[in-house]
């Protein structure tokens, strides 16, 4: 499949966040397909870019599209983000979950105990653990170098997808910014009837 390029993160952060469910992530050959996604801008109070606040943390939000905003949270965990839209207007798409697919052992090495396959991408840290991404990827382009992301495939070209209520925040709790992919068993938290749309 085609690695997706700086065009394709040049759009609206919810497009880029809808349409990035069935590709493939991958850092130096490990990875697997995404199919859980979070939206975020500066327009949203949960977002770290909120009414524009740029600082040391989180200024590649405002440059170019296709770019890894990679940051530390609670003492415990890296996160991935792709930024997204016109350079400026700072807005993102955080990875919260993978269906693992390439070097599946190396992850399971590298999140040990975990060695269950739903367990191992199932999650944003998670994704960063199992893919060895730290702030070493931070700003760097997913369209070249060591860390990629590829068009659907075959399998994935029309996935159904539905929307909830982002997760793990407090404020900006009712707008529906998680993209999932509708029959995966590797979302961070499984879907409800109640809230999700398709």
């Amino acid at each position: 499949m085609p690695i997706l390029t700086k065009p394709f993160f040049a759009r609206s952060v919810h497009t880029v966040a809808h349409d990035l469910i069935g590709c493939r992530l991958l850092h130096e050959g490990v990875g697997g397909i995404i199919v859980e996604t979070e939206a975020y801008n500066h327009e949203d109070p949960a977002a770290h870019v909120y009414l524009n606040r740029r600082t040391e943390r989180n200024a590649v939000m405002f440059g170019p599209p296709g770019r890894a905003y990679v940051y530390f949270t609670y003492g415990m965990h890296y996160l991935l983000n792709i930024v997204c839209e016109e350079e400026g207007h700072a807005a993102g798409v955080l990875l919260r979950a993978l269906e693992p697919a390439d070097g599946i052992e190396e992850m399971r090495r590298r999140r040990a105990p975990v060695h269950e396959l739903g367990q191992l991408t199932n999650g944003p840290g998670k994704i960063c653990q199992a893919l060895d991404i730290d702030l070493k990827q931070y700003g760097i382009p997913v369209y070249r170098g060591e860390l990629k992301i590829y068009a659907r495939g075959a399998d994935w070209q029309k996935p159904s997808i539905v929307t909830t209520p982002r997760i793990g925040i407090r404020v900006g709790t009712k707008r529906k910014w998680r993209y999932c992919a509708a029959d995966s068993r590797f979302l961070s938290r499984k879907l409800t009837a109640k809230g999700a749309e398709q």
